[in-house]
């Protein structure tokens, strides 16, 4: 199958929405917890966490245009500095997955999902009680795609939390950690490790031309 760029834009809506979420593969299923000034949590899944860089250590995000509906989640970042990346397990893919629904914003998505809030010292956001592996993480700066409305949210990783035995040999196996992918809106994927190689340098490249 080939899509050229005239048949991309005659595209109804909902077909191109879930082809171009798709189309990057399978990204890791996360979600991030915030609360704002007036004390309400908000909890919402994000398939657009990634890596920026080691020292100082940054993650980052992509959050949608704001409007009065929807961006709670950069709304309270912006206020409060402080929020929490969770990975996804299996055990609660479908609670997960429900956090993306409009919830009006005195509602939040623990309660509506059945997920628990869960508090460090020192941190003022809560953590999905339920995940394995999470991180609290110190707003930075947004960044806005101007192309689109959206905006690239850099944060510095402040806390790292997960399981036992799962960070071997200098590497985080991600089966053992049991973290869940996703492609496009609503497809979920378990992760099994396949190869690992060493830390590329010129003088080790195998000779594949040969």
């Amino acid at each position: 199958m080939m899509y050229t760029k005239e048949a991309i834009e005659n595209m109804d809506r909902i077909t191109r929405l879930k082809l171009f979420n798709a189309i990057s593969g399978i990204k890791s299923a996360n979600l991030i917890g915030t609360i704002g000034t007036n004390g309400t949590t908000n909890l919402a899944i994000f398939n657009s966490v990634v890596h920026i860089g080691s020292d100082p250590a940054l993650v980052g995000f992509i959050s949608r245009p704001q409007t009065s509906e929807v961006g709670h989640t950069l709304r309270n970042i912006q206020e409060n500095g402080h929020y929490t990346i969770n990975h996804v397990h299996p055990e609660f893919i479908k609670n997960a997955h429900y956090t993306s629904a409009k919830f009006e914003a005195h509602l939040s998505e623990f309660k509506q999902c059945k997920l628990t809030e869960e508090y460090t010292k020192g941190f003022q956001a809560p953590f999905v009680k339920e995940s394995t592996f999470k991180m609290g993480v110190l707003f930075k700066e947004a960044i806005e795609i101007k192309l689109n409305g959206t905006f690239l949210v850099i944060g510095e990783i402040d806390h790292v939390m997960l399981p036992k035995n799962s960070f071997v040999d200098d590497d985080i196996n991600l089966e053992l950690t049991k973290s869940v992918g996703v492609s496009g809106l609503n497809t979920y994927y378990s992760l099994k490790k396949l190869e690992k190689h060493p830390f590329v340098r010129i003088h080790e490249v195998p000779k594949f031309l040969e």
